[in-house]
């Protein structure tokens, strides 16, 4: 499915965005919007260059050894049914990858860490080592593990500068996320960031 346009001019300045910042782990269930995930799809690793190469985060030797999947829950996306779904920069477009709504199974694989579950959508960065590894041996991880978190700072970057929150996730099984959100088994699982609308007040 092709996404909606990013868009490159918000409303809410990069400094304000960093000031206001802070890791989210209550959510409404108000659903997200389309446009909403094309710019948190964008702001991850969308093509930033009118060549369409150089992507929204930095990558060592340009490289991009990184995937971005995203778990929908069910009336959680407008325009989106649920599941999982991978994000391809080129196309700016996704594609499902799993059906239903699997937010509970993840947080169940991320140490039953059930507040995970009630976020609308949850972004999964992942790393194929061996895009990197060729060029830089084993120093490329120790790259690719920096790069999610480029990736991760701007989700949560964009997230608050469209009205959102994110908070972001380490602690899960590698192998049982992977099973969940049925992706490649080359395909290292580094950071899961639940993002919806905040919980005013907490």
């Amino acid at each position: 499915m092709k996404l909606p346009k990013p868009k490159i001019n918000g409303e809410v300045s990069l400094e304000t965005a960093i000031k206001r910042r802070r890791t989210i782990r209550s959510f409404t269930p108000e659903p997200l919007s389309l446009k909403q995930c094309s710019q948190l799809f964008w702001a991850a690793q969308g093509i930033t260059e009118d060549r369409g190469f150089k992507r929204a985060a930095p990558s060592g030797g340009a490289l991009y050894p990184m995937d971005i999947y995203a778990v929908v829950g069910e009336n959680c996306v407008k325009g989106l049914e649920s599941g999982a779904y991978h994000y391809d920069p080129k196309g700016h477009a996704v594609s499902l990858v799993s059906k239903g709504d699997l937010r509970n199974k993840v947080a169940g694989a991320a140490l039953s860490q059930t507040w995970m579950a009630t976020a609308p959508l949850n972004i999964l960065i992942t790393a194929e080592y061996d895009r990197i590894t060729g060029k830089y041996g084993k120093r490329g991880i120790r790259y690719a593990i920096i790069e999610a978190g480029h990736i991760g700072q701007n989700i949560l970057l964009q997230s608050e500068a469209m009205g959102l929150g994110a908070g972001i996730v380490g602690a899960f099984n590698d192998d049982k996320v992977r099973r969940v959100v049925n992706i490649p088994p080359n395909h290292e699982p580094l950071l899961i960031l639940p993002v919806g609308y905040k919980i005013e007040g907490l």
